[in-house]
Parts: structure tokens; sequence; C-alpha cells
């Protein structure tokens, strides 16, 4: 069985999209590397294979993120797998370990591809060089970004390998793999991006938006210095909170607003580019009437339920908590249903053609964390100022004279608040050491902070000394 994390070169590319963002559509073909690689469209081209591979991933980013966490389960049970997730009792051969492995190293090697083949290129053949090599970097920062939260120590590949030699590749530790690709990508991306980009590049990563996932890089580091530093740059570059926090889930409006830092980008239309999120988290009983009351057609999936702990995590007189957890139990008055989150419900014309993008960063996530650096920097004080950004805008009083210890608390509660249900509980859960505490009655354990290796990787290596499984998942 050949590691496609390894791949030498991309032996074929399918590059498709629309007109919402920055993706091209062009022929899907088969070719060699030294076809490619010639024009700047060549390298956008590359660059655009890395979002695609991340639009696969992201589609199940609410499983590793939510359904894992006290924040979300799988009600409807007929999916083994995600039962399994949920109660700490998965196993490697799980599938899902297997695409998320391949779609990150697929970002991977595309990304070191790209950056081997750019290299010595004339800028004023390749005119946006230094963009190419900005997203790749980043791209490739942000998949292992991912992949070391979900797995832990996994390979540090960034030069393209043979079969080969991937064979004699062993796991990196984490700590490695920050200073060495994630920390440094993300210094190189901030540079090479633009603060914003318009008309068909709408959707590309950003130079906010390497700023920020720096800032989060040092923040799951510990290092609140650094990060206090990155996201207070984050803060003068033009973002700012939408008025109304509903919407940011209102899907007939510009998802490009002031509050975008960086998102999946999904659209809907029949080319098979729509997102799964509006069918897939509307409850089964609701029948017809998804169709009937929210528009939404073809299947429905129950598959991302929200629990009533997260309801019972807000106050009442939250705008979000209506918006995070429906519990209306009469359902437009004909039939009751279980709870589902109304983030990604817009029509949807066909099975899985929904418009909604997969949030990765917005901007209060950053302020967030702000106020979290911050906070860890002894200045609670000012951190409740961005705390307080977050509860004001709906509608909530802010806090005043609180401890740092309490400062704490309310920041990670108003994450879990602002945040729920966009793939954020589980891993701040797990960065802030609160997992076991908070999930032990559910099955968890210690060894539960990461998630296993996929057996197959471990297969194909065989050989415990090279690439070893995590521990408890022997």
């Amino acid at each position: 069985m050949k590691k496609i994390i390894y791949m030498v070169a991309l032996i074929s590319i399918i590059m498709i999209s629309c007109k919402k963002d920055f993706l091209d559509i062009i022929p899907e073909s088969t070719v060699t590397t030294e076809l490619l690689y010639k024009t700047d469209k060549d390298f956008q081209d590359a660059v655009t294979g890395c979002y695609t591979a991340l639009r696969d991933q992201y589609a199940n980013m609410y499983v590793l993120g939510d359904v894992r966490s006290d924040d979300a389960w799988h009600a409807l049970g007929n999916n083994v797998s995600m039962n399994a997730i949920n109660a700490f009792s998965e196993r490697s051969s799980e599938s899902i370990y297997a695409s998320t492995w391949r779609n990150y190293y697929l970002v991977i090697s595309r990304a070191n591809t790209l950056l081997s083949k750019i290299e010595g290129k004339d800028e004023a053949v390749i005119i946006n060089k230094t963009r190419h090599i900005a997203e790749a970097k980043f791209l490739r920062a942000l998949a292992y970004f991912d992949l070391t939260r979900i797995f832990g120590a996994v390979p540090m590949v960034t030069i393209p390998v043979s079969i080969e030699e991937s064979y004699k590749v062993g796991r990196t530790s984490v700590p490695e793999i920050y200073a060495n690709v994630i920390i440094p990508d993300l210094l190189d991306a901030e540079g090479g991006l633009s603060v914003k980009y318009t008309g068909t590049n709408i959707g590309r990563a950003t130079s906010g938006a390497a700023k920020s996932l720096l800032g989060k890089a040092y923040l799951y580091q510990k290092d609140f210095a650094k990060a206090e530093a990155k996201f207070k740059e984050v803060t003068t570059l033009g973002y700012a909170l939408l008025p109304k926090y509903s919407d940011l889930f209102d899907y007939t409006k510009n998802e490009h607003h002031s509050e975008y830092v960086f998102d999946i980008e999904y659209i809907a239309g029949g080319l098979g580019l729509g997102s799964h999120f509006t069918n897939s988290f509307i409850p089964k009983s609701t029948g017809a009437f998804a169709d009937t009351y929210f528009g939404i057609k073809g299947g429905l999936g129950e598959l991302n339920t929200p629990t009533m702990e997260l309801f019972n995590a807000f106050t009442p007189n939250d705008p979000r908590r209506l918006i995070t957890v429906d519990t209306n139990k009469i359902f437009y008055k004909f039939i009751q249903i279980s709870t589902f989150t109304k983030k990604y419900v817009t029509p949807v014309a066909s099975l899985n053609d929904s418009p909604a993008n997969w949030k990765v960063i917005r901007y209060a996530d950053v302020l967030l964390m702000y106020a979290e650096a911050l906070n860890e920097n002894n200045k609670t004080a000012e951190a409740l100022t961005y705390l307080n950004l977050i509860r004001t805008r709906v509608g909530l009083a802010g806090y005043t004279g609180l401890s740092k210890d309490q400062a704490r608390d309310m920041i990670y509660l108003e994450r879990r608040l602002e945040l729920g249900m966009e793939g954020h509980r589980w891993f701040d859960l797990v960065r802030t050491g609160r997992a076991l505490t908070v999930m032990a009655s559910t099955g968890m354990k210690d060894y539960n902070v990461v998630y296993p290796i996929p057996l197959r990787e471990i297969q194909v290596i065989n050989n415990p000394t090279v690439f070893a499984q995590n521990l408890g998942y022997d």
C-alpha cells in the first residue's frame, strides 16, 4: 500500500470551483510534474489543490471538535464510528482517522511540491510568486497545526520524498513541528499575503489569517507574550464584530464581512461544491417540515446534535442560545424534535448542496484569544475590555473587577457560548488541560487527549521503533 502522505508529485489534480471565490475551474487531467509549474497559473492551480483537500477535511471537523466534546453528540445513534468517538471507545481503524491523515498530508504534499518547484523561478514570469509561496506555507502550517492537535506527534516532511524514503520517516514531536514548520511558515506567510483581497481572489488566506493562526499557535504553546503581541496586530487590520450575531449565520448575505478571517469555502449550485452541514445537522424527525419551514430539501442526518448541557450554559437572555441550540419542543406547532443548531440552517435546493462555510477563524475568536493572552500576562483589566466586546455585541452586561482566575474562567465560558458548534470545544478543553475533568464521566481516559494514529499507517511502516501508535490505543 502506497502512503499518500509522501507522494513525490501531484499525479492528478482535480480543480473545480465557481464564481463565489478564488477557486478556478480547470479540466481534470493526469500529467507529470515536468509539464506543470511553468506559468503563474500553474502555481495558482497548485495552491488551489491545497484548498481543495481542506474542503474535504473540514467536512468532518465537527466530529473531531464537537461530537467528541460535551457540546454535542450523535443523537440518532446509527453511525457506529461516531458513537465510539463520542464514548471514547473508538478503534484506530475508524475511517475518519485515515481520511483525516490523508487529507492533511495531501495538503502538505502539494505545498511541498509547489515550494520545491517555485524556488528560483523568475518573478517576471511568476508574477504572484510571493503570494503563492505565502499561501502554500500558510496552508502547510494549518495542516500541521491541525494534525498535531488531533494526533500529537506526526511525521514532519517539508520536501518531496520518495515512497522508499517515506518508510524511514518516523514521528516528530509536537514542539519540534511548531519550531520548525508551523511558526516559521506562518511568520513567512504573514509577510507575503495581502491584508485584503477583492474580486475572484476573495477567500484566499490573508495576512490577517496568518497572524491569527500564528497567535493561536503561540497560545497552544503557552507563549502568551508572543500570542498577545500577534493578536494585537490583528486588531489593527480593520476587522470588526458584526452588529448582529445572527448575521454570522445568514447565508443569504455575504460571508466575507468584517468579522470574517478565514473560512473553508463552499458554494451551492449543483457543482458538487456545497457543504453537507445543513442537511447533516437537522433532526430526521423534522421530515417534510424541514422543507416547509426552512427550505431544506434532500435527506436529513441528525449527526451533530447539541447537548442540553450546552443549552444550559447560556443565560436565558442570551440571544446566542437559540441560535446555537434550538430546543423548540413543539416544532412550529406540529411535531416534537430533538435539539439542533441553527448555525447552519439555510435553504438547500438538493442534498448536501449548502452554501454554509466552515468558519476556521473569525474575529470574535481572535478577540477571545487576545483576552486570554492578556489575562495570562497579568493584564486582566485590559483582557476584560476585549472579553466584554463579545458580550456587549449580544446585549449582555460586561464584567468588571474580576481576578485573574475568575477572568480565565469567564473567558473559557465565553468561548463555549460564542463559538459553540463551530468545532472549537474539544480542542479548547484539551489545550487548557480541562478535558479529563469535564469528560471523565463519559468514558474519557488520560490518553484520549489525542486520537489514535490510523491503523493503516501503523501497518504500512510495520516498525514500532520508527512509527509507534499513540499510547493507550495499541
